[in-house]
């Protein structure tokens, strides 16, 4: 990497993370020094840890209201939930993973990092007990967890009804809407759309799926009228 190209890192660490800057230098010094050993990364990603995964992470932060609840579902090295609580202190975060391993990892980050915003949760997302503690959420993200149909079945039943889940994705963003559109729409999401973030601060931005949710686990629309109800509407 050149100068220049560490300038423009510097630049865009202080443009997103702003007086945080050195909670994220920390976080990345954690992964680069134990990340590859502890299998939260692969080898090759050491060394752009700063535009591939922090960076990219944080800047769905663009996505995300003012004061909400957020969950990061499979959240592993704690992407993207760690560089987004850094980046926004305002969000109570909880970071969602199976894992024994990647949960102490978590635990290591936020008690190190003093992210007091931010709680680790044991599970998986379609687990019940994990369902009742996270029930409600504003927000849900994910980062290369699942395909878009299936990570719709997990993260869509967290959400409140008009909340959003903002899923990390990358080229194949638009075909897998096209494939699963259709299945989207039936888990109870509204129609899917492709939105990009941090293009004023990193040169490839962050590609992601937004999908409300419209309809809760009772078939109820927005009015609060289920499908019976609209069809005897209709009448």
């Amino acid at each position: 990497m050149t100068n220049v190209d560490r300038a423009d890192l510097s630049s865009a660490a202080r443009a997103v993370f702003g007086e945080r800057v050195g909670q994220a230098e920390e976080f990345v010094r954690m992964l680069a020094e134990h990340g590859v050993e502890r299998g939260l990364i692969g080898p090759r990603e050491v060394d752009r840890l700063w535009e591939r995964h922090v960076l990219n992470s944080a800047v769905i932060g663009e996505r995300v209201g003012d004061g909400v609840r957020v969950v990061d579902v499979g959240s592993g090295a704690g992407l993207p939930g760690i560089p987004l609580a850094i980046a926004r202190p305002d969000l109570s975060v909880t970071l969602v993973e199976p894992m024994a391993r990647r949960v102490a990892w978590l635990d290591e980050v936020v008690e190190t990092l003093a992210l007091s915003s931010v709680t680790v949760l044991r599970g998986r997302a379609e687990e019940p007990s994990v369902r009742s503690r996270v029930a409600g959420a504003d927000v849900v993200t994910a980062r290369a967890v699942a395909p878009l149909a299936k990570l719709c079945g997990w993260c869509l039943p967290l959400l409140r009804t008009g909340g959003v889940l903002v899923a990390l994705k990358g080229a194949s963003a638009a075909e897998e809407i096209d494939r699963d559109r259709q299945a989207i729409g039936r888990l109870g999401g509204g129609a899917p759309r492709v939105e990009s973030c941090g293009d004023a601060v990193l040169e490839v931005p962050t590609t992601v799926v937004v999908v409300e949710r419209v309809k809760s686990a009772g078939g109820r629309d927005r009015s609060g009228r289920t499908r019976k109800d609209q069809d005897a509407h209709r009448g």
